[in-house]
């Protein structure tokens, strides 16, 4: 059977065994990512069934759309996609395929995450493949802030609230709750970076910009000669040189990256450390959860920046 025929057949299995909206105890949720769906639940309780497509152990970029995920989004009352077309390569395919009218966007069912958070790297003038693979609407790793997660909270709180209006008041107390036990870790989290403002690193991907800014550190360079394009032997090279000009000697990976030339450059500089930090939800069994994603991130960096720098 053709990947087309699948799909037609798991929209017609869809059609044939959900449920009525309206005869379900709760509202069905879809994400793009575990992220997402962790703050859908924050808001949401146990009013929400939550469902995340990528997991947070995958590159969101690259995601394998199965004919599952129609189904699943086929009986979604909410989509919330990250945007700034992270998911370009694989999301309008799945929301086309859905027959949903409810989650397509610009109906009241689509909600992108992006569109009141702070966004970063928003690029000028033309942009080219030369340039990789380059975000023209700008950096969508903005999750990997907690200010912007406090955003995404109360985007969610109103469109879940716009969707089912008679529980806006228990919307309304989660997010209070969430904002409330927010607030007090980022306090310990900025506690905990201050001795290592100013501090400069390498990172693999583009995915931290939002984290760094955050925590007042500096991103010198990355692995990849160009966002996308895997690392080459010159640019490798460069790399190391400017690292050792510059006493830099921390790079953070993504899990979904080789460590092969990340460790090879660490090699070459004296004290030269690789760590890897989770970019989402379910990145690593640790982090469960919003919250414990930047207490897992946070924790493992200032722990690898005190041994390179000695404070």
């Amino acid at each position: 059977m053709s990947i087309r025929a699948s799909i037609g057949a798991a929209v017609a299995a869809a059609f044939l065994a959900g449920t009525p909206v309206s005869a379900q105890s709760k509202l069905n949720v879809v994400t793009s990512t575990e992220d997402l769906a962790s703050i859908a639940r924050e808001v949401g309780g146990d009013k929400v069934a939550v469902v995340a497509l990528a997991k947070g152990y995958q590159d969101p970029h690259f995601v394998d759309a199965k004919p599952s995920f129609i189904l699943t989004m086929n009986r979604a009352d909410l989509y919330i996609a990250v945007g700034r077309e992270l998911e370009i390569g694989w999301l309008p395919p799945l929301v086309n395929s859905s027959r949903n009218a409810k989650i397509q966007p610009g109906a009241r069912g689509y909600l992108d995450a992006s569109l009141t958070v702070h966004i970063l790297e928003i690029p000028t003038g033309q942009i080219t493949r030369a340039m990789g693979d380059v975000h023209p609407l700008g950096n969508p790793h903005y999750w990997l802030e907690p200010g912007n997660g406090r955003l995404i909270a109360q985007a969610v709180r109103n469109k879940l609230s716009e969707i089912s209006p008679a529980d806006n008041a228990l919307f309304a107390r989660r997010y209070d709750d969430f904002d409330r036990r927010l607030a007090a870790a980022e306090k310990r989290w900025d506690a905990a970076m201050a001795p290592y403002k100013g501090t400069k690193l390498v990172t693999y991907h583009r995915s931290w910009p939002n984290f760094m800014d955050r925590f007042g550190l500096q991103v010198i360079g990355y692995v990849e000669p160009k966002p996308g394009i895997p690392p080459s032997p010159s640019h490798t090279l460069d790399l190391i040189e400017e690292m050792k000009r510059g006493g830099i000697k921390l790079i953070v990976v993504e899990p979904y990256f080789s460590l092969k030339t990340p460790q090879a450059i660490a090699n070459q500089i004296p004290g030269g450390k690789v760590l890897v930090l989770a970019p989402s939800v379910g990145g690593v069994k640790e982090v469960a959860d919003y919250i414990q994603l930047f207490e897992y991130n946070v924790k493992l960096l200032a722990g690898a920046l005190k041994q390179v720098t000695g404070k």
